[in-house]
């Protein structure tokens, strides 16, 4: 594993000062530990105005030479990936390097038979299937450009994407396990399809066994495609600032933004951060739960681990099948050390028996890591305490689909932890709290707007085919600021706590509370499993609150409940912040990446339920009509 891993708190503040001091030489430092063709010209090139952001200038590589081929010699036989099914009977499966390298090369193969080139865009729509991360590390392999699209995305969403990408070839299977279901994964392919002229090629791998519609001329199977097919696929040799991946993130527009990132600082800086924020060392199994559909999946899936010659576990199925000790049956099966999930995750694990955890020793975990949202405090005790047995570091990761990797965060038993806090930021990052002006906000104890005032390798370059959305989105609001679109508090120790989009910050009678501090306190009550608040136009105070909440069982008398509740929130925070309305549902409209759609709340909130917009991409759109139904 290169040495760039921080040991000591020392190490740390050493690191942290010299990439503020010399940033380009402290980055370039870390990159020369990585395989390159040709070295790089320029360490860094940027502005933030246009924006212009370009690392390791004019130097050559290919990232899967770094994944697969550099670990070949020490590492060959080592586990490479671990595959988990949905359904415990069945078997799993695991990959060496050197195995996995074949099937990478495999699939790059049957790629280039099929038409696909340098440069080229392919959407993969694909559950949780070896075949997946085969197929993303193909692309790469060959310098395409992967668009990958969670398998659980509607028809229209992903002719959406596939459309703003101008892919010619989608990979997808047949059909996806999903707990109790079995899902037509091909179907939906099908259906989308009708409206992208820009694909010619299908290729379908079989995982139910399904008969499908197979469109003649378009259509091919994986299994028929591989036959033959040689294990060796050269490395294509890529530029830095070539594009390796464009994943969509949902706008404020609606309209589905692709971030772009690039091949040579996003590997050096997936690399730097997996290896330091969990503390991996080299016989460690590591576990990320998220779906390779999402940014997580992509750095802390795949990248990450695999350029650190880790031990990766992907697993197909759901935290709650065939019951809710399933997460805390596979860590024992696997002895995994190192465990990484989204705090909706655990927030719906709290709701079930506590013996779904105690049943399982959990001896082999030595550190949690929580991604996607802030994880509220009643969360972060539960996993601590239950999961980590008061005795695993638990790193709470910001970042966003934007910055390619962590920013800021715990580095595991290294620097401090504090509860829904994700703390200090990694050497390389500079943060900066601004006010609504954009003036800097120098001291502690302080809340403001999260930007960032110089680049990191992991950067996003640009939204694809438009790049004045980029420059809109990100680098306009605040003059020479990368604006993350977060606010951010700053306790005393400089220690950071995020609370929330600033879109999501509710103004009531002139004070400002972030939607997430206020779900804390209401989350701390024992109904509660889950809360989200927004506000609503209100005559006195300009903006109220109102929370739709989620209890663990129905309450016999609802106004008990709320008493309780504005009672919990009142004490955290204070009068000021309770909630004026409290509408128990039964659940929330989420994406499938477990994302609160705030914008349909906001709409229920203020009366206005006409016009909720595309709601076909939810997990489930059902609940909406019922939150409409019980509205206040």
């Amino acid at each position: 594993m290169p040495n760039i891993q921080i040991k000591t708190y020392q190490e740390y503040e050493e690191a942290y000062k010299r990439s503020i001091d010399d940033p380009e030489g402290f980055w370039s430092d870390i990159a020369s530990t990585f395989t390159w063709r040709k070295k790089w010209n320029t360490t860094l090139e940027w502005n933030f105005e246009e924006p212009n952001i370009k690392w390791f200038k004019g130097g050559r590589l290919n990232i899967t030479e770094n994944c697969l081929d550099r670990h070949l010699k020490t590492r060959g036989n080592k586990l490479a990936l671990i595959w988990e099914p949905n359904d415990p009977k069945e078997r799993f499966v695991r990959y060496t390097y050197r195995e996995l390298h074949e099937k990478v090369c495999q699939f790059a193969n049957v790629l280039k038979k099929n038409g696909v080139k340098k440069g080229d865009r392919v959407c993969i729509y694909m559950p949780m299937i070896p075949e997946l991360a085969f197929a993303t590390l193909a692309c790469a392999r060959i310098g395409a450009i992967h668009s990958v699209i969670f398998a659980g995305f509607s028809a229209v969403a992903m002719s959406d994407r596939i459309n703003d990408a101008q892919a010619s070839i989608v990979l997808t299977s047949d059909g996806l396990n999903r707990g109790a279901k079995q899902i037509p994964v091909k179907r939906v392919v099908d259906e989308a399809l009708e409206k992208c002229p820009s694909v010619n090629k299908v290729i379908v791998v079989e995982r139910l066994g399904w008969a499908v519609n197979m469109v003649e001329g378009r259509d091919v199977w994986y299994h028929d495609e591989v036959q033959g097919v040689s294990k060796d696929c050269p490395a294509e040799e890529m530029d830095s600032e070539d594009m390796l991946f464009i994943l969509y993130t949902s706008g404020s527009t609606g309209k589905p933004k692709g971030v772009v990132h690039t091949c040579g600082g996003y590997m050096v800086y997936a690399q730097y951060t997996f290896s330091n924020v969990f503390q991996v060392q080299e016989n460690d199994i590591y576990w990320c739960t998220a779906d390779i559909g999402w940014i997580t999946g992509h750095t802390y899936l795949l990248y990450g681990p695999l350029l650190s010659g880790s031990t990766s576990l992907m697993f197909e199925g759901v935290p709650s099948y065939p019951d809710m000790g399933r997460f805390w049956q596979v860590v024992d099966k696997f002895g995994v050390n190192i465990f990484y999930t989204a705090p909706t995750a655990i927030r719906s694990l709290m709701g079930g028996d506590i013996d779904d955890v105690l049943s399982y020793s959990l001896d082999s975990l030595k550190v949690l890591g929580s991604v996607g949202e802030p994880i509220n405090e009643e969360a972060w005790h539960w996993y601590h305490t239950h999961v980590g047995k008061e005795r695993c570091p638990l790193v709470d990761t910001w970042w966003q689909t934007e910055t390619g990797g962590i920013m800021i965060s715990t580095i595991a038993g290294i620097t401090p932890m504090k509860p829904s806090h994700a703390a200090l930021p990694l050497p390389g990052i500079q943060p900066i709290l601004v006010d609504t002006e954009g003036n800097e906000i120098t001291e502690n104890e302080v809340e403001g707007h999260l930007c960032m005032k110089f680049p990191w390798p992991g950067i996003i370059r640009t939204t694809y085919g438009d790049h004045e959305r980029c420059r809109l989105s990100y680098f306009s609001t605040y003059k020479g600021l990368y604006f993350t679109g977060d606010g951010a508090k700053r306790d005393k120790d400089g220690l950071y706590r995020i609370i929330g989009r600033v879109d999501d910050v509710i103004n009531v009678s002139g004070h400002r509370f972030g939607t997430a501090e206020i779900e804390d306190a209401i989350n701390h009550n024992d109904h509660v499993v889950e809360s989200a608040v927004v506000g609503y136009p209100h005559d006195v105070k300009g903006q109220g609150i109102y929370a739709f909440v989620i209890c663990k069982e129905v309450p016999e008398r609802e106004d008990y409940l709320r008493a309780e509740i504005i009672e919990t929130v009142v004490e955290k925070i204070g009068k000021i912040a309770k909630p004026d309305k409290i509408q128990i549902v039964s659940g929330l409209p989420k994406t499938r990446s477990g994302k609160i759609m705030r914008r349909i709340l906001r709409k229920v909130a203020e009366g206005d339920t006409s016009n909720l917009g595309d709601t076909s991409t939810l997990l489930d759109p059902d609940v909406v009509d019922e939150i409409k139904a019980g509205a206040l």
